[in-house]
């Protein structure tokens, strides 16, 4: 079912299969209706991740991207609104020429075409994928899933038995007694054959392990060997996960269903996970949205660059337009993360003057940078009518450039994707990147305001990256860490590669800890 964690499981999967030096790739395919993801609310259907060509997909990706250390691009998500689109449009040109066009074979034939396309996309920097991962989203049963089922159904017969596995998710609750109940297993698996689907591997999620008898069950109920059936409770921290399925035996069985020589693991990944931290830190996360998962990628990335640090960061979620003030002094540094809308900028607004002045470490992101340039425009060059034109009437330092809006009178358009930054010499920036020349992901649509600029450096707010009469990063030099970045840099942290602002982030929190 939706939610129970089908996109972690199959990120470790990947990350299991990679240890062992395959090339891996993988596939998201949502049911939904939407062409992607951009337009969804996040408070809702959770972060809107970006792709390195722009694509704006469902977080899941961003967990395959973190844990294969890889990027894909919009061709690795499929949705019902993109596999329709096509159709339709191919009907319109008279591709088909003539032909009813029916959900089979057009929509299936459709399907696997895109998934065959994603799987021969490449890895960049590895060449060709040994394997695909390719996750079926939403839940058995479901109408808008069927014609994906469908689709699976036809590859596994068009492909040798060994080129092909089939791994089935589902919950194993736990009742008043303590007793795991298999039944949502049975029922699960019993409306998958009905589809035409057998599950080689079974992995039963829940709170607590699946014991040797709860196997056991399910291996009788369910027609596949005991080894099949993959423990996978919850535990503190996602990275763990493979490491856990790599207890329970998933590299044997996924190699001999796959035909794979045995391989040892490279086990780095596994001591990555299991460094011990030797301090701990304070962050208090300024947010509008009540739902962590919107920013997912942030909790990550600041996870990664404690790890890489050896600091616990403990996270703190502000509601922006109530939290007290006071509260602000108790954290080791304080994040403004992106967003769009007015709801609550005037309470991080607040945040960005009180890091600022109390000489807290801040780290503001995209809305977070475009809030710290008002927020400095306001405070220290008194001009109290400072606002985003986003935001309604004032002296707009943030705008929607004209070269942005291609003609004046129909707005801008998003700017999304992988964009060069020149860095600056002797800046923080440069400090915590360590070159002249980067590439991070963008998703905004306004930008500082040139015409202020000049006043703003002025007055000591300093732009230490850029891109052509873009803005990309400001910075404030007499501060242990103020940073904000019009950029996205939590999309592209790994755990193996920490995003440099968040590292000198964390860096910065602990200082201003030990200092106190």
């Amino acid at each position: 079912m939706s939610g129970l964690g089908k996109g972690i499981t199959a990120a470790s999967i990947g990350r299991i299969l990679k240890n062992r030096g395959y090339a891996v790739t993988a596939v998201k395919i949502d049911p939904y209706l939407n062409i992607d993801a951009g337009t969804m609310n996040p408070g809702q259907h959770g972060e809107v991740f970006v792709l390195s060509d722009g694509g704006e997909v469902d977080l899941d990706l961003g967990n395959y991207e973190r844990f294969l250390d890889i990027d894909l691009s919009s061709l690795h998500n499929i949705t019902t609104g993109k596999i329709y689109r096509s159709v339709i449009e191919k009907e319109r040109r008279g591709d088909y020429l003539g032909e009813t066009v029916q959900i089979i074979p057009h929509i299936t034939d459709e399907i696997k075409a895109c998934i065959r396309a994603a799987a021969c996309d490449g890895i960049p920097g590895e060449g060709p994928a040994d394997i695909c991962l390719v996750e079926v989203g939403g839940t058995v049963g479901d109408i808008e899933s069927m014609p994906f089922l469908e689709a699976v159904r036809q590859m596994r017969g068009e492909l040798p038995e060994e080129d092909t596995v089939l791994i089935h998710v589902t919950l194993i609750p736990e009742d008043s007694m303590g007793d795991l109940k298999t039944k949502p297993t049975q029922h699960s698996v019993k409306a998958l054959r009905e589809l035409g689907l057998y599950a080689d591997i079974i992995v039963g999620r829940g709170q607590r392990p699946v014991g040797p008898g709860t196997k056991r069950k399910i291996s009788a109920f369910c027609d596949l060997p005991q080894e099949g059936v993959i423990s996978a409770a919850t535990v503190p921290d996602i990275y763990q996960v493979p490491m856990e399925m790599e207890r329970e035996g998933a590299a044997d069985v996924l190699s001999e269903h796959l035909n794979l020589s045995p391989r040892e693991a490279d086990t780095r990944w596994y001591t990555l996970v299991e460094r011990e931290y030797r301090g701990q830190v304070r962050v208090g996360i300024v947010s509008k949205y009540g739902v962590e998962d919107v920013y997912m990628s942030i909790k990550e990335a600041l996870k990664h660059a404690g790890r890489a640090s050896a600091t616990e960061v403990k996270i703190t979620w502000l509601d922006a337009e109530h939290y007290a003030e006071a509260d602000l002094g108790t954290f080791d540094g304080i994040l403004i993360p992106g967003g769009f809308g007015q709801r609550g900028t005037e309470g991080k607004i607040n945040a960005i003057r009180y890091a600022r002045t109390n000489r807290i470490p801040l780290l503001g992101l995209c809305l977070g940078f475009q809030l710290a340039v008002v927020e400095y425009a306001r405070n220290v060059l008194g001009w109290k009518d400072a606002t985003s034109a986003e935001m309604g009437e004032g002296r707009h330092v943030i705008a929607i450039l004209p070269e942005q809006q291609g003609l004046s009178d129909l707005g801008g358009t998003m700017r999304l994707g992988n964009y060069p930054v020149t860095i600056e010499n002797g800046t923080r920036a440069m400090r915590i990147y360590g070159k002249r020349e980067i590439i991070e992901r963008h998703r905004h649509r306004y930008e500082v305001n040139p015409v202020f600029i000049p006043d703003l450096e002025k007055a000591g707010l300093v732009f230490s990256g850029s891109w052509n009469n873009r803005m990309e990063i400001c910075e404030v030099t007499d501060h242990p860490f103020f940073l904000a970045t019009q950029f996205h840099p939590e999309f592209r942290s790994r755990p193996t590669r920490p995003s440099p602002p968040f590292l000198g982030f964390v860096e910065a929190c602990s200082a201003c800890r030990d200092g106190r």
